[in-house]
């Protein structure tokens, strides 16, 4: 186990009227990159500090043998996992072995799109947001049988013609503790777009589990819920409701934001903490050469993060959020998503097999872990 630290301070500023668009930069770099440089973070550091909840011992393998692997969710106590490129959804044994339950239809995602997030609503549909042709997604699947037989229904789209790209298409999906489905969108390449509230790249979405618009949304007749975003891909809430999401930077900086209703977090003007008016500071950032953060959940006073190019499992306490604790750092790859099982394990997915990691012999993997 590996600690690490950061004291940054920041101020969260309010929501005002958007300043002018700067030039948007070259989308060529992209923080999902594998190999991290050997130029050490220029980001602030501290000692570390631990929330209440922390792995225990050396992870343990919980399934092997995966493809690209995005995504990993519960349906009551049964795993399910969607592949990225081949557009399937397994389900996980006790023993770890996996089936498929069914394909999604027309996923045409390439580079960062394909299969991305997956939720479960509290009747054990499944919610899907992939990548189909020139347009993400969000669909909905019932889900028959019982486990170890498990099939997927046919798709109910909740919502379509979110833009897409071969980069930046964002992905996540969770119910927040509201009841309500939220979404992170990507920029799909076009940063200027982030601004635009009649688009709905660069965007987190809110709406109803069948796609309705909620009439407590910030802005009248649409599903945005907070703009300025680059690659936001983590989604997790703490227990007092707050509302936090991971999110790529461009060059400089990788981010973690409370998010609030209405919010501008700036992109492409800002990146990091600028303190600059109209714009909402991230209350942590990390270079993205120790970071490219994505999955994201919360455990006991913590938010674990998964992070590709930094290759490192994330604790971040939620009494001081500006600071950070380091596990595993380079010992398992990249890491694509984490989440808590129903019997309070911490599992965690490795993303060594997308085309930008170095693969072992078992991967991609899924890993569990018990918390203290």
């Amino acid at each position: 186990m590996l600690a690490a630290g950061a004291g940054i301070s920041f101020l969260l500023t309010s929501c005002l009227p958007t300043p002018p668009l700067q030039p948007s930069p070259s989308p060529s770099s992209s923080a999902e990159t594998s190999t991290p440089p050997s130029s050490p973070s220029t980001s602030a550091s501290a000692s570390g500090s631990a929330g209440a909840a922390a792995p225990t011992d050396t992870p343990r393998v919980v399934s092997s043998g995966l493809e690209a692997p995005w995504s990993v969710v519960f349906r009551e106590s049964t795993a399910l996992v969607s592949e990225r490129d081949s557009g399937r959804i397994l389900e996980l044994a006790e023993d770890g072995s996996s089936r498929v339950i069914g394909t999604v239809p027309g996923v045409a995602g390439s580079g960062e799109g394909g299969l991305l997030g997956l939720t479960v609503d509290d009747q054990g549909r499944l919610y899907v947001y992939s990548t189909g042709a020139g347009e993400n997604r969000i669909q909905r699947f019932d889900v028959t049988g019982t486990p170890g037989s498990l099939a997927l229904g046919s798709p109910v789209t909740i919502l379509d013609g979110i833009p897409s790209a071969s980069y930046h298409d964002g992905g996540r999906l969770a119910f927040g503790p509201d009841g309500m489905l939220y979404a992170t969108v990507g920029d799909a390449g076009q940063a200027g777009q982030a601004q635009d509230l009649d688009s709905l790249s660069g965007k987190i979405l809110r709406m109803t589990a069948d796609g309705d618009i909620p009439h407590d949304n910030p802005f009248d007749g649409s599903v945005v819920y907070s703009y300025g975003h680059r690659n936001p891909q983590g989604l997790a809430w703490a227990q007092d409701g707050t509302m936090f999401a991971t999110e790529f930077g461009q060059n400089t900086w990788d981010e973690l934001n409370i998010i609030t209703a209405g919010a501008n977090y700036g992109w492409p003007t800002v990146e990091g903490i600028e303190d600059t008016e109209g714009f909402t500071n991230p209350v942590q950032q990390w270079t993205p050469e120790v970071a490219s953060p994505s999955g994201m959940t919360y455990a006991d006073g913590t938010l674990f993060i998964a992070n590709l190019r930094g290759t490192v499992l994330r604790a971040v306490p939620v009494a001081d959020p500006t600071t950070f604790t380091d596990h595993y750092a380079g010992e398992y790859g990249r890491l694509r998503d984490v989440t808590l099982s129903p019997n309070g394990e911490l599992w965690f997915l490795t993303n060594n097999t997308d085309g930008r990691g170095t693969p072992g012999p078992e991967d991609d993997r899924i890993l569990g872990v018990d918390l203290e």
